[in-house]
């Protein structure tokens, strides 16, 4: 490998702002950095005494350095976490939960609907939160159905209704949809939905018990008695809610770093109430600093997120950070207004960090004793399998009714166990309805007939199933061109198909390992291929539906994409084509009086 010439690099180094990317022999970016200072920033790791031994290593890998120029620091540091989110460059601290805060949607329909929602806001409605977790906005929702009988479904099964549904018998809605109904009762709900969302729980409260009492007074005692209930609820939650005293909005981010193990809890309060709380594990380099781990979760987290995090006007951090001046500049440009953030807090906000602190301190313990319990299910494999090593594995499965809309699904486990971003389906084509074995060809040959990384070749490949499908996938093996070969084993069911009593059969059969039912490395079997079966079926049934829903419109002659597509929007899904009438399907735009016929007696002959 040809040694990096820093010396002329820096000659030529500018000492404006900006960000430099580093590569090594292979091209592959292995870090992103910003800087106030080019030129002084990445001499830094050219100096002759550096006492930090990841920058040691990491300019040993060296073999190229590219820069741009731009004109803040501010600008520097949004183009560093876009380039660090698109290149994941192993050097530097990523985080790997890159998803929007999820919210709750109030739509702007003539009767609203509850739900839950991620990503741009683009719908016309209310959008409450932000949460920190689907499972916080779940629960939410799950609360709100209990209180007030707002509608939750999708939009295609509340315009396809002609009679209530189930949640109406529950008294979990009010089944606006066949007017049970009064527009103004239903708007009356829709406004306590949203005084509560917004925290106004206590006028919600007083809202209700006049209602309460004018029920009385008017001797609609049913009525009373319903809102009574309302309300009763309504205090129970308040009484389990944590309060957050004085602080409106505001997060606050714990740390813990323990046995190689690096967690950051992040706790967000919004209108006076705590929504709950995440912990993050985000992959740490070795010998990273605690200083540089936590500024690069909130340049990950806030700045390379963009719009799409809610940034609050105060972050509470767990310490001082070198670059705080820079961040608060940042994300004040990115919220526009002021962000401030806060290391010597105390009272409420010192208990909060605390809280923080603890909490990340328990999601370190927890994921290390998963993590002990994952280690020694591979360490149990890795003996009965006969093995040195195992760093990946990779398990197949097919999945098809009757032979049609056959999937073939591939999920990978590494050291630490499921690896949800590798997990790949593929569309099993051009073979023999119900053809398992041509099926499992078609999926080797995907995965692996154009496969150069040798990094990707795992060192063990389950297969769900008997000989058959194992000596199929030995076939496609017998002109590997790679070094590396992975070791093939078949997971053949007993004949009760009862889990604990599987096979697995190696050497194409000729070899047969049984475990028992209650072994730590059998059960990581198990783990895999249920997940592959997972996998599998799920996208086949979503391949299956997407079929049921347009196979009847295909089959009318004229209805093309755009008229299916016209039908299905404006008569709220299939269901809805399916129980309109010819004067109906007359009135979508493009159908005509013949055409809405032809579909009509096309579809009722099919029925």
């Amino acid at each position: 490998m040809a040694v990096f010439d820093s010396k002329a690099f820096l000659k030529t180094l500018s000492t404006e702002p900006g960000v430099y990317r580093m590569y090594d022999a292979q091209h592959q970016v292995i870090y992103v950095g910003k800087a106030k200072n080019l030129k002084k920033r990445v001499s830094s790791y050219f100096r002759s005494n550096i006492p930090d031994a990841k920058t040691r290593v990491l300019v040993s890998n060296i073999a190229n350095i590219e820069v741009t120029l731009t004109n803040t620091e501010t600008e520097a540091l949004l183009l560093e976490n876009n380039l660090i989110k698109q290149y994941q460059p192993r050097y530097n601290i990523l985080l790997r939960d890159d998803k929007s805060y999820p919210y709750i949607f109030l739509s702007g329909h003539k009767h609203p609907r509850l739900a839950f929602h991620r990503g741009s806001r683009k719908q016309k409605g209310d959008y409450f939160g932000p949460y920190p977790s689907s499972a916080a906005v779940s629960e939410s929702l799950r609360l709100m159905q209990k209180i007030f009988p707002v509608r939750q479904c999708e939009d295609a099964y509340y315009r396809a209704r002609s009679r209530p549904c189930l949640q109406y018998q529950l008294k979990r809605c009010a089944a606006p949809c066949v007017g049970k109904v009064s527009d103004d009762e239903y708007k009356e709900q829709v406004d306590l939905v949203k005084q509560f969302l917004s925290g106004k729980s206590h006028q919600v409260i007083a809202a209700l018990v006049e209602k309460m009492e004018q029920a009385s007074m008017a001797l609609n005692f049913e009525l009373a008695a319903k809102v009574r209930d309302q309300i009763a609820i309504l205090r129970q939650m308040q009484e389990q809610q944590f309060v957050a005293g004085n602080l409106g909005e505001i997060d606050i981010i714990g740390f813990q770093q323990q046995n190689g193990i690096c967690a950051i809890h992040l706790l967000m309060v919004r209108d006076h109430k705590v929504l709950g709380s995440k912990t993050y594990f985000p992959k740490v380099p070795k010998d990273s600093q605690q200083d540089e781990i936590v500024t690069s979760f909130i340049g990950q987290y806030y700045v390379g997120a963009g719009t799409q995090r809610q940034i609050p006007k105060e972050i509470v951090l767990p310490f001082e950070l070198q670059e705080q001046n820079e961040l608060i500049n940042a994300l004040s440009q990115l919220a526009d207004k002021k962000v401030e953030l806060k290391a010597s807090v105390r009272s409420e906000r010192a208990q909060y960090l605390a809280l923080a602190n603890k909490n990340a301190l328990n999601s370190i313990v927890v994921k290390q004793n998963a993590q002990d319990s994952i280690t020694k299910r591979y360490a149990l494999l890795k003996e009965a399998l006969q093995l040195s090593d195992i760093n990946r594995m990779e398990c197949f499965d097919i999945s098809h009714t009757m032979g049609e809309n056959t999937i073939a699904s591939c999920v990978v486990f590494d050291g630490s166990g499921p690896n949800n971003k590798e997990y790949r389906r593929y569309n099993v084509t051009g073979i023999t309805p119900g053809d398992d074995y041509a099926a499992m060809a078609f999926a080797l040959n995907k995965r692996y007939g154009k496969l150069k990384d040798e990094e990707k070749i795992p060192d063990v490949i389950f297969i769900d199933g008997g000989k058959g499908q194992l000596n199929k996938a030995e076939a496609f093996f017998e002109d590997w061109p790679h070094s590396k070969m992975p070791l093939l084993v078949g997971v053949a069911k007993g004949t009760s198909r009862k889990p604990g009593l599987e096979t697995l059969l190696i050497d194409g059969g000729r070899r047969t390992v049984n475990l028992d039912s209650d072994s730590p490395a059998l059960h990581l079997i198990q783990h895999i291929r249920d997940e592959s079966h997972r996998f599998a079926i799920a996208g086949h049934r979503n391949k299956r539906q997407k079929q049921r829903t347009q196979s009847l419109l295909e089959e009318i002659e004229g209805v093309g994409q755009k008229r299916r597509q016209a039908l299905l929007k404006y008569l709220g899904g299939m269901q809805g084509v399916k129980s309109a009438t010819i004067a109906q399907l007359n009135q979508v735009p493009g159908i005509s009086q013949d055409m809405a016929e032809k579909i009509f007696n096309h579809l009722h002959d099919k029925a």
